[in-house]
């Protein structure tokens, strides 16, 4: 199979600028007058497209990318028809929620998304035997499509509490922080783990795998979901095992984190020019795992649902500082994009709206545990939301066609 990576992740481009586009324009809403279009629908937009066609279509296209990179033989044509019915149902419901919210279309084409999944995490699963010597790298893989299709039980839930219409406000939370848990601790976290770990092989080459690391982490991942319902006042004994799972997933990531260190050369040039964009990426991570067990306390988890603009910043850290600054780090190192002066500018902008972001919400967060407003704060988000618009759009554009019509050795 010969894949046209950079055809692909050309489209990914695409989709994280619509993304950004879409979250400008809620952050408009919010700042300024914009009587058009219904801002919860925006943000059911907003929210799909980032999972489904921005980080999921691009997650699907590495993962093939790291296949046929080791000569692995797939089948050329149900991936790529897997790939546009992927596309196809991400830009669905971009109009589907935009135009009628949560209504019969957008949740017939979620549904059809779901299934498009399912064939996927299946194929992919049966695939990935061949990958078994990369640093532990389809255990990671498969433990991510594994999350990715329990997290549709959170999905299915919350259609048969709509087709029902009986509505328990517990249980609707419960279903939506059970889809959103194994979306980003579960499927996109341990993907960009087997995308790294299916690198150091070649970056750096005295690195071995850390089984116990992956364990850890694996195995606490499940009963980590409970930290997204701590206010349901859980018993004794799970609120133990949740607290456990905490500490659990902080030391399989150190562990993790270390056994990279001690292999890296004296000089940076292991990870070529994505050293640093990597080394911001793990310490957004390490703030994020030490959140979720300051989350533990049970003080600090009232105050960390209580206030808006602190599950905001927790979800931006997340998919923003983590997931989405690891797939550009990752691509823009192994050169899937061009990597010349105005490609390196235009992802430091965008990498520093990024952050900009986190810092300001943050600030919010703080601010509103004293019910302090903070001076011109929608207006400043805005206009961090239009420096990440910038940051991408300029990325794009600096893509040349020519170079992405080459097909891949």
């Amino acid at each position: 199979m010969i894949l046209n990576t950079r055809f692909w992740l050309k489209i990914s481009l695409l989709n994280l600028l619509i993304v950004a586009f879409l979250g400008m324009v809620m952050r408009y809403k919010i700042g300024f007058e914009f009587p058009y279009f219904d801002q919860k629908s925006i943000q059911h937009a907003h929210s799909h497209f980032a999972f489904l066609g921005w980080i999921t279509h691009t997650i699907y296209v590495l993962i093939l990318h790291v296949m046929v990179k080791h000569k692995f033989s797939l089948n050329e044509k149900r991936y790529r028809s897997m790939i546009v019915a992927n596309l196809l149902c991400s830009y669905g419901m971009i109009f589907s929620f935009i135009s009628s919210g949560y209504g019969i279309v957008s949740i017939v084409i979620s549904t059809i998304a779901i299934f498009v999944n399912y064939a996927f995490c299946y194929y992919l699963y049966r695939d990935l035997k061949n990958l078994s010597a990369l640093n532990g790298a389809a255990n990671w893989f498969r433990a991510g499509l594994f999350f990715n299709a329990i997290s549709s039980l959170g999905t299915f839930s919350l259609a048969y509490m709509m087709a029902t219409k009986q509505f328990n406000q517990n249980w609707y939370l419960a279903s939506v922080y059970f889809y959103l848990h194994f979306q980003y601790n579960g499927f996109f976290t341990f993907t960009c783990l087997g995308l790294l770990a299916s690198q150091l092989n070649e970056w750096l080459p005295t690195f071995k795998s850390n089984k116990t690391a992956f364990w850890l982490m694996f195995l606490s991942c499940v009963p980590a979901y409970f930290l997204s319902t701590l206010w349901a006042g859980l018993p004794v004994w799970l609120y133990v095992f949740v607290v456990i799972a905490s500490f659990a997933q902080l030391f399989g990531w150190l562990k993790l984190f270390v056994a990279i260190k001690n292999a890296l050369p004296s000089k940076t040039s292991a990870f070529k020019n994505g050293y640093y964009l990597f080394l911001l990426v793990a310490i957004a991570f390490s703030a994020k795992l030490l959140l979720q067990l300051g989350s533990t306390i049970p003080a600090l988890s009232k105050l960390a649902f209580g206030f808006r603009p602190v599950v905001i910043a927790y979800l931006h850290l997340i998919l923003l500082a983590v997931i989405s600054v690891f797939l550009l780090a990752y691509i823009y190192t192994l050169q899937l994009i061009n990597t010349n002066q105005q490609t390196k500018f235009a992802l430091y902008l965008f990498v520093g709206g990024v952050f900009a972001n986190e810092v300001l919400l943050a600030i919010q967060g703080i601010a509103s545990f004293s019910y302090t407003s903070v001076p011109f704060g929608n207006e400043l988000l805005f206009a961090i939301t239009v420096l990440i618009f910038s940051g991408i759009g300029l990325l794009y554009f600096f893509q040349r066609r020519r170079y992405f019509l080459a097909l891949e050795p």
